[in-house]
């Protein structure tokens, strides 16, 4: 079985991150793995695993997204591709989409594999996106993921516990951080992904153009959000019940 990990490069969340004069983030010096998409490395792991599988790991990013790359090959990953232009900065998840739908197909698949969103972005429409670009089915949440006889099992986590949601493959599936726990690289597995393959493409080897990626959308302008005022502390007494209705009603919660 082929399995392909859909993974993104972002700024060390134990960093302070920030927004360049044109509002987009600044990437300067490595990233890291998304800690989001090392769930949906794992599963991809654990699924080639006990198929006799290969997993390809696929990325979206500038040049210094190579060293998150790295981690999910360390992790186990077979080979990965790395889609890196100019063209791209600043790219929206419409765009993004469409690189990595056209990188995921240039090879067979059986099965697509993403965190539900990313931790710089939060958008948490992209894997829909490229599966919708693809033509394959999409299953969300997924706590769990099996695959027999061509079909994917999933228990689509919910508010109330779970749902199972099975689909036909190809298809692609997205996975929650309540999954199995990522393993973490062995100093074999870091040593080892130094050699592993790991194809750098531009736009113009998907057969893209600047004009079909640019942008739908940017950011104009960004302001700090309001500081939260000090709490209202309304004391027993006769008008208390009107009073907290008066707050509900301002609210529009009533």
């Amino acid at each position: 079985m082929q399995v392909v990990v859909l993974v993104k490069s972002i700024p060390d969340p134990s960093g302070e991150a920030k927004l360049g004069p044109d509002f987009l983030v600044i990437r300067e010096g490595d990233g890291v793995l998304d800690p989001g998409d090392e769930y949906a490395v794992e599963a991809a792991l654990t699924l080639a695993e006990a198929s006799g599988g290969e997993v390809a790991v696929v990325s979206m990013g500038p040049a210094n997204a190579a060293s998150a790359i790295r981690r999910a090959l360390a992790m186990g990953a077979h080979r990965a591709t790395h889609i890196s232009d100019e063209a791209l900065r600043g790219a929206d998840a419409l765009a993004t989409a469409k690189v990595l739908a056209a990188a995921v197909r240039r090879s067979p698949f059986d099965l697509v594999l993403a965190g539900v969103e990313s931790t710089d972005g939060y958008t948490g429409t992209l894997p829909m996106t490229v599966a919708e670009m693809l033509g394959v089915p999409s299953a969300t949440f997924a706590r769990k993921v099996e695959v027999t006889a061509g079909v994917a099992r999933v228990e689509r986590q919910t508010e109330a516990g779970y749902d199972v949601v099975e689909c036909a493959l190809p298809a692609l599936v997205t996975v929650t951080a309540s999954a199995a726990e990522p393993r973490f690289p062995t100093l074999k597995g870091i040593m080892s992904a130094r050699s592993k393959p790991l194809e750098q493409l531009a736009l113009a080897d998907l057969g893209l153009s600047p004009a079909e990626v640019a942008p739908t959308q940017r950011v104009v302008a960004v302001e700090a959000t309001a500081e939260k005022g000090p709490g209202e502390v309304i004391q027993a007494g006769d008008d208390d019940a009107a009073r907290i209705a008066d707050l509900l009603a301002e609210a529009k919660v009533i």
